[in-house]
């Protein structure tokens, strides 16, 4: 190839420059009635809101439910903006009219949603807002309403090894889910071990699905790892969590491999710890967004003799209010608290979606949850979904979209 391009002459080109010219003189100065491809792609990929509504629900375990999804087109939506494995959606919900949004991977593959589904699976939280109220009311044929695809839980070529540690917790198994179909349907090229931490036999998720798949490809395999001292093993699982030594044991030879970690918070703690021990370079080790935080005075950075509650001074789009709230709620929440909507998609810090001027006061963020730019810190800009307030505040937020 080298040789042929030294090869070629500018000479060459030159009469295709005096026909292109000619064309150019001769042809009408009218803008051709055509329709706009890129725009029409751009909107089908990433529309600002999708309606849709629930076709099935699937008792997945006592609290734990998956909720097919299909187009709603007496709303507007007659098809789904397909997706890479590993995205999320986030679901815009009222209740008792508070709008509240919270993201869910999407636990089906990338090839359904161009059969018009998609799947979300929802494990109940303990004083979760919307995973309690989705429990609670959503049955086939309720409408919901979602944003496009999002998120960065994605394999990349030209980023990750071609071999993948995938390190799964609970309903951490969705966006593992996805991966796996659409490694097994072709959409996918890479090589999934998933080291999937459940306490019993009784409480995995999706386990007949995950054999199945297994079964489809070559390029994926689960390993169930049980925590309960006390329960029955199945066939190749293991004992105990998921240390270093465990990741070690199932980790190709002497190659390259990443590491993806999607679970509660209490594992990206644990397990953090443990891919310390490996040298892993950074760029190797995936991690799917949190979710939202709480607790922030548990965390061994929270500094001392912060107050009860305080008062945050908003504005938003013009007008001016004052709210108090708990110091052991980020600034979102008590927002939204006070009925002031606040523009949201991942509430974990990662989008930058709720990106919002702090102008006087200090707030703590996660370590694991700061995601702002250089440029943030310099010009006082905050992410409210994963920002404690440690003092009285004043900002300017965007408005929802």
């Amino acid at each position: 190839m080298a040789s042929s391009i030294k090869s070629l002459s500018m000479k060459k080109f030159l009469p295709m420059q005096k026909a292109r010219q000619t064309r150019f003189e001769t042809g009408a100065a009218v803008i051709p009635d055509a329709p706009d491809h890129a725009k029409e792609l751009a909107k089908a990929l990433h529309p600002k809101r999708q309606f849709l509504k629930v076709s099935a629900v699937t008792q997945r375990a006592p609290d734990c439910k998956s909720f097919t999804l299909v187009p709603d087109p007496s709303r507007g939506t007659n098809n789904l903006a397909f997706f890479g494995a590993g995205k999320y959606l986030t679901v815009f919900q009222e209740i008792s009219g508070l709008p509240i949004t919270r993201a869910y991977s999407i636990s089906s593959s990338p090839s359904d949603s161009l059969k018009g589904i998609y799947e979300l699976t929802i494990k109940r939280v303990d004083g979760g807002l919307l995973s309690n109220y989705i429990l609670n009311n959503w049955e086939v044929g309720s409408e919901v309403e979602v944003s496009a695809p999002s998120g960065n839980f994605e394999y990349q070529p030209l980023r990750d090894a071609s071999k993948v540690i995938g390190l799964a917790g609970g309903s951490g198994i969705t966006p593992f889910l996805s991966m796996a179909n659409a490694i097994a349907d072709g959409d996918e090229d890479f090589e999934l071990t998933l080291l999937y931490g459940s306490r019993n036999q009784e409480s995995i998720l999706f386990r007949k699905e995950l054999d199945a798949i297994a079964a489809r490809t070559p390029k994926f395999r689960v390993v169930h790892v049980l925590s309960d001292a006390d329960c029955e093993l199945p066939d190749g699982a293991e004992r105990g969590f998921i240390t270093a030594e465990l990741i070690q044991k199932y980790a190709p030879g002497n190659e390259p491999f990443s590491v993806f970690l999607c679970g509660p918070q209490q594992m990206y703690a644990f397990a953090d710890k443990q891919l310390e021990k490996l040298g892993l370079e950074r760029k190797y080790i995936r991690h799917e967004m949190f979710g939202e935080f709480h607790d922030p005075k548990q965390q061994p950075d929270y500094p001392s003799d912060v107050p009860e509650t305080v008062s945050i001074t908003v504005t938003v789009q013009d007008v001016t209010k004052t709210v108090t709230g708990s110091t052991s709620d980020s600034v979102m929440q008590i927002l939204e608290k006070n009925g002031i909507a606040v523009p949201a998609r991942c509430r974990s810090g990662e989008c930058g979606f709720c990106h919002s001027h702090l102008l006087s006061g200090k707030v703590y963020v996660p370590e694991n949850m700061e995601y702002r730019r250089m440029a943030d810190h310099k010009f006082g800009c905050i992410h409210p979904c994963c920002s404690f307030p440690l003092t009285d505040l004043t900002l300017n937020v965007p408005t929802a979209k």
